[in-house]
Formats: C-alpha cells, sequence, structure tokens
C-alpha cells in the first residue's frame, strides 16, 4: 500500500482554507476514487490528471486509487487542485519522495499535455497558505509574480509537470518551449472571467478600452462641487452630486480617483486579493497600487453590486471598488432594492453574501459617489428652462433615493449649470496634482492623530469618539446642535457632520474644527447655506 499527501488552497470569497490533498493506492481494479466534496469541475480532474502525468513520461499506478481533499466538510471548486492531486498520485506510487511533498502548497491546474495553466486567485490562496505556516508554494509561471507578493513564502514558478517533478527528484530540469510569439498567451485565458469586462474596477476607460489620465484642470468653474470632492477624498465621505445634464457631475466624479493618495501595502494586497478572485487582474501587473474605479450601470442588479452567482457568491461592484470609488451614475434610475442594498456596506466596510451553498464575507470599505439628475427630464432647477414635469413626478423620482440611504452620503452637492464665462473664458482651475497634494496632507495629519487606533481616515472613526475623546473647539457645535433639534439632522447626520469638520479641519492644517469648519460641513450636508466660503484648501 502507498500513501502521499500534499496541500492546496480552497478559497471561499477571498478567504482560503488550506486543503490536505491525500492519496491512497491500494491492490485492486484499477479505478480512480475522488472524494472530499468536490464540485463538477473538480471531479474532471481524474481525467486531465490522468492525461497530464502520462503525457509526462511517468508511469500511472494500476492500482485503486483513491484520493480525499481533507477537510471533507468544506465545499471544494475549481481545476487548481489539479496539480496536488497529481503530485500525491505520484508520491503514492513512489515516482517521486512522499516526504518531499507533504509540506508543500502547490496551485495549478494541468493541461491534457501536461503544461501547468494558470488559475483565478493565487494571491489569496497563498495568503492564506502563509497565515496556516506553510513556507513553500508551487504556482504556474505566468502567477509567480502575484504569489511573491507575499512576505515569507518561497515560490516556485512551473511551466509544466514534467519540470515539477524533475525538480522534486533533484533531477535536470527539462526545457519547456516558450508560448508562441506574434500571439497573445493562451495560457493567460484562465486568469479572466468572460462578461468581467476588461480593466473593470480599475480606472474610467476611454472610448477605445484604454484607462485615461484625467485631469481636475479640464472641468470648468464649480468651485463648490471642486471643494466637495477635496473633502470628499481626504476623509473618505462619501458624495451626491445633483444637477441638471450637462453640468460635469461624470466629470467630477471621473477625476476623483487622480486626487486619491496611492495605496498601502497592505490596501494593496487587500485590493489585489479581490480582483484575482473575480478574475480582472491585468496579466503582467500583480499589484495594484491606485485606488480602483468602479461604475455599474444603472441596469446592475443587486446581486451584481453586492455579489452573487451561482454556488458559492462572487464579488460584486461594491468589493471590485475596495479602498477606491464606487460611482453610480443616474442613481435614482437604479432599483430600490439594489441601493437600498448598498446601507449595510456603507457603515461596516464588509459585505456578507448568504446562499444556499454557503455564507462569504467580502471586503466593501469604498467611497461611494451618486449623481442625479432633480427631476426626470433633468430641467427642474433650470430657470426659464420649461420643466414640464408635475410636482408628484419629481417627488417620486427624487424619493427613489431612500431617506436611510442620503442619512449615510456625508456631502450633498448642488451642481451648477457652467456658466458661459467659464466655459468660453479658457481659465483653467487647479490641477489634480495641486489638490492632491493637499488631499495626502490632510490624510497625514488624519494618520498620526489616529495612531494606535484601528482607523486612519475620518469617515471611519466612531461617533462616540468623535463626542469624547476627539472633540471640536469650544462653542463650535452650536449650530450643529440646533439643527438636531429642529430635525434636519438625525443623531447619524451629526456624527457625520463631525466627521467632515475634522476633514475639513485637517485640509486647513488646524488643530480641531471649530465653528467655521461646522459650518462648512453642515452646508456639505444640508445644502443649506452658512456663509462661509468654499475656496478649496482655506476657510
Amino acid at each position: 500500500m502507498g500513501f502521499a499527501r500534499a496541500c492546496s488552497v480552497a478559497l471561499v470569497g477571498v478567504e482560503g482554507v488550506v486543503v490536505e490533498v491525500q492519496a491512497d493506492l491500494e491492490p485492486g481494479v484499477a479505478a480512480f476514487t475522488l472524494v472530499g466534496l468536490p464540485d463538477k469541475s473538480l471531479v474532471e480532474s481524474r481525467d486531465r490528471v490522468r492525461a497530464a502525468v502520462v503525457n509526462s513520461g511517468a508511469e500511472w499506478p494500476q492500482k485503486k486509487l483513491t484520493v480525499g481533499l481533507s477537510p471533507a466538510s468544506v465545499p471544494k471548486s475549481g481545476s487548481g487542485f489539479d496539480l496536488a492531486v497529481a503530485c500525491a498520485v505520484l508520491g503514492a506510487a513512489e515516482r517521486i519522495d512522499p516526504a518531499a511533498i507533504a509540506d508543500v502548497v502547490m496551485i495549478g491546474e494541468l493541461g491534457l499535455d501536461g503544461r501547468v495553466r494558470p488559475v483565478r486567485g493565487v494571491l489569496p490562496a497563498v495568503l492564506a497558505a502563509a497565515e496556516a505556516g506553510y513556507r513553500q508554494v508551487v504556482v504556474p509561471e505566468q502567477t509567480a509574480g502575484e504569489a511573491a507578493l507575499v512576505p515569507g513564502v518561497s515560490v516556485l514558478g512551473v511551466r509544466s509537470l514534467r519540470q515539477l517533478i524533475a525538480v522534486l527528484g533533484d533531477e535536470p530540469v527539462p526545457e519547456e518551449p516558450p508560448a508562441g510569439l506574434g500571439r497573445p498567451d493562451a495560457m493567460l485565458a484562465g486568469l479572466m472571467v468572460p462578461g468581467a469586462g476588461l480593466g473593470t474596477g480599475l480606472a474610467p476607460l476611454s472610448a477605445d478600452g484604454t484607462a485615461q489620465r484625467l485631469d481636475l484642470a479640464d472641468v470648468a468653474g464649480q468651485g463648490r462641487a471642486r471643494k466637495a470632492l477635496e473633502v470628499a477624498a481626504a476623509g473618505g465621505h462619501h458624495l451626491l452630486l445633483s444637477g441638471p445634464p450637462g453640468a460635469g457631475k461624470t466629470m467630477l466624479a471621473e477625476r476623483i480617483t487622480a486626487i486619491l493618495p496611492p495605496l498601502s501595502r497592505q490596501e494593496s494586497l487587500e485590493v489585489t486579493a479581490v480582483h484575482s478572485v473575480a478574475g480582472i487582474l491585468p496579466p503582467g501587473e500583480p499589484l495594484i497600487s491606485s485606488a480602483p474605479y468602479c461604475a455599474p450601470h444603472h441596469s446592475a442588479t443587486m446581486q451584481s453590486l453586492v455579489g452573487g452567482g451561482n454556488g458559492l457568491p462572487r464579488p460584486g461592484a461594491v468589493s471590485l471598488a475596495h479602498r477606491g470609488i464606487l460611482f453610480l451614475d443616474e442613481a435614482p434610475e437604479f432599483s430600490g432594492r439594489a441601493l437600498d442594498a448598498l446601507r449595510q456596506p456603507l457603515e461596516s466596510g464588509h459585505v456578507v453574501v448568504a446562499r444556499a451553498a454557503g455564507v462569504v464575507r467580502l471586503p466593501a470599505r469604498f467611497l461611494m459617489v451618486l449623481a442625479a439628475n432633480p427631476c426626470p427630464c433633468g430641467r427642474h432647477t433650470l430657470a426659464g428652462a420649461g420643466c414640464e414635469c408635475p410636482p408628484s413626478a419629481v417627488r417620486r423620482y427624487q424619493a427613489r433615493l431612500s431617506g436611510p440611504l442620503l442619512d449615510r452620503v456625508d456631502l450633498r452637492v448642488e451642481v451648477e449649470p457652467v456658466a458661459r464665462a467659464d466655459l468660453m473664458g479658457g481659465g483653467r482651475g487647479e490641477s489634480s496634482a495641486e489638490v492632491a497634494a493637499r488631499v495626502r496632507e490632510a490624510r497625514k495629519r488624519a494618520a498620526e492623530r489616529l495612531a494606535g487606533t484601528p482607523w486612519t481616515t475620518n469617515s471611519e472613526v466612531p461617533g462616540h469618539e468623535l463626542r469624547t475623546r476627539l472633540v471640536a473647539a469650544p462653542g463650535a457645535l452650536m449650530a450643529a446642535e440646533r439643527d438636531m433639534e429642529r430635525g434636519i439632522l438625525t443623531a447619524r447626520g451629526l456624527d457625520r457632520v463631525l466627521r467632515v469638520a475634522w476633514t475639513v479641519a485637517d485640509l486647513r492644517a488646524a488643530d480641531r474644527p471649530d465653528a467655521s469648519d461646522i459650518a462648512t460641513a453642515l452646508e456639505l450636508r444640508t445644502g443649506i447655506p452658512r456663509g462661509v466660503p468654499m475656496q478649496a484648501g482655506a476657510r
């Protein structure tokens, strides 16, 4: 009787569970049995592994073969277990030393000719292996750079099963011919999900499908909206842009990624792990260092926003926008169920999707930007524009954004039509680089103030901390307290006003917010003029 074991990783959402792949050979009629709660694609690995082993020059054992995936209670899916199954079988047949593979995590799909094909989710799988204490990982050659992002792990990228057998047996490593030149690498097809949209969640795309380099200087006028954009980026506050068509709401939203600071190392790993599982990680660029941008169409379903799909749920738009921007253009046109499903992720920073196949927790800490017209025709706020929408239609249209959802939006700005002098004058406003410098300084001040706490931006600080430890200047809250007594502000709204006030104070390099900062925050939230100037970076 021969026995050997190798290790692989089963992904549940973006979290991984190390799976022990055990192979047992017994005398009897030749058969191959795979147990351990595999799905259809994993059951088919029996034929893939057998063909790959034979075509790699190794002998397939003519005995009763049982392969078990432990723990058996965890659902397992995908083709990433092929490499571990093949090595466990070869170890049981004593073609390779079983001790050499006992503590090695192997991830990869096998072609019938023995080539090792890349799979999605390599980064979260290697992260799970490292957390479990494993220090040696074997992955396909194309995803070796992605696996190497995890510190403290030795990564071996292989092109074929023949090469891996030679490495494990201390034999000369055979040369494998490279992929055909002059055409796309077919081996990378396993990394992309058909229909996911190339580049989805990374940056705004131009007409030819390439990422744009957008600058705030292209926006004419709109001083109040630009100020709100800067505050949103500096503190991570959610933003609603309301105004008539053609005022520049989409232009402003697409340029907010240009003023956000680069992601930290930990944030980059989180974003890259989500995009790797979703199958939209750009080949050749394993680490995402800039804030992602996701702008789903208004026909998107609730499942496409929060996550879903057959079997275990897959990441939705809120997870693809993790640590970045979720832009909902024409927000009132989204279904009410889809919009209201965003309430919990906006508060908690993650989404828990429960399906019959299991419960998955996905990260979803994003900055939400909403763009909305004032009425169905869009001319309700324009003087002399001839809006023909009856008052009841205007009320119904504006009520599509529910009160509980709007209560979670810190900044609500009315985007006015662009004046002729601003549009034709030729003068350009501040560039994205200038605004981004102030945003970085404001975030740096917030990070220093919040050092030693679980929070890094003002939008994450709980209200209790803002009312007890991080207090405003004496008498600064009088206007906010009056609004709360009048019913204009809720308790959550008061907390969010305090968060915005701290961001405004950080932008002007103040130690703590005063009455002017509170007034600015109240005006940005309620839209009621408070008599404070709205110049960027100043009082």
